[in-house]
């Protein structure tokens, strides 16, 4: 099984496991921002378009950033989270780390040693929507859920 596959079933199990009442659509590859919007009105998605970013942390380390697709990287609030400074990880080192192709980051699946940062935004709206690691699949589920998912992932949480 590829890497890609591996992610896309863990998320699915890690739904199913917590018995989360979610939709998905299968679509051509959406790795940038002008896909996302056609697909999301092609299936009339009403939900958050999360965006994922997978940075690294100066002198070691990494983190996932997970907040709406609008948002821009806050890198002096992730530094005043974390104690350094954050960059955006270069599309090979992701991939080589996380195993996600540039433009399909999955937020759930990741090395557990990886925190991730949730933007506390997610949380109040209704529906959000993500990419389970194949870029040609999308996930919706309720934004209620979102902190029961984080809570069964081993990684670090930090919200922001």
């Amino acid at each position: 099984m590829d890497k890609l596959e591996t992610i896309y079933q863990f998320n699915k199990g890690l739904l199913q496991s917590l018995s989360v009442d979610y939709q998905e659509w299968q679509h051509e590859p959406i790795l940038d921002f002008v896909t996302d919007e056609k697909v999301a009105k092609e299936l009339g998605w009403t939900g958050t378009h999360s965006k994922s970013l997978f940075l690294k942390l100066k002198g070691a380390g990494h983190a996932l950033l997970l907040t709406d697709k609008d948002s821009r990287l806050d890198s002096k609030g992730i530094k005043a989270l974390t104690g350094k400074r954050p960059s955006i990880v270069g599309n090979d080192e992701m991939t080589k780390a996380i195993g996600c192709v540039p433009g399909a980051v999955c937020p759930f699946g990741l090395p557990s040693h990886i925190p991730i940062i949730v933007d506390r935004s997610l949380f109040s709206s209704k529906e959000l929507l993500y990419t389970p690691g194949k870029p040609d699949f999308t996930i919706s589920l309720p934004s209620s859920r979102l902190m029961d998912i984080l809570q069964a992932l081993e990684n670090p949480i930090i919200e922001m």
